[in-house]
């Protein structure tokens, strides 16, 4: 799919790509459609995504069982326009031009879907906030 020059690109990062990142960018991609360039990389990429985290999605109507945990490369922060991390500390570069947003949130590697829903349900709400901030309507 190919987005047009003016489209704002969105890096998602987390450490292992396999949880917080791959739901922010879901969400993204789902509710901004083609008006966003969405990405996501761990600066130590699991094996596969969290089987909680793709059930929660799941529960919202995302499928994200076909998505892998991506390494964080320089490339990718510097094609983007806003970068977002959740929880990476030091590990994400830092370019100037850039912005970055530093999302707080708990990890839910290890967590089960139980504790994983609350997590999902606030990703959605900033993901929701950031569409408003790019002047991107969301998908209904």
């Amino acid at each position: 799919m190919s987005t047009p020059a003016s489209c704002p690109s969105v890096l998602f990062v987390c450490v292992h790509n396999a949880g917080r990142s791959q739901m922010g960018a879901a969400f993204l991609t789902h509710l901004g459609g083609d008006q966003v360039e969405v990405r996501s990389a761990g600066s130590a990429p699991a094996d596969a995504v969290n089987p909680a985290v793709v059930q929660a999605m799941a529960e919202v109507g995302i499928d994200i069982s076909a998505e892998t945990p991506k390494v964080l490369t320089t490339e990718a922060v510097q094609s983007s326009d806003v970068v977002i991390t959740m929880g990476c500390g030091d590990a994400c570069p830092v370019f100037p031009g850039k912005r970055y947003l530093d999302w707080q949130l708990d990890d839910p590697a290890g967590q089960g879907v139980d504790a994983v829903r609350p997590i999902r349900d606030a990703i959605e709400q900033r993901v929701r906030g950031l569409l408003t901030e790019l002047d991107i309507t969301a998908a209904a």
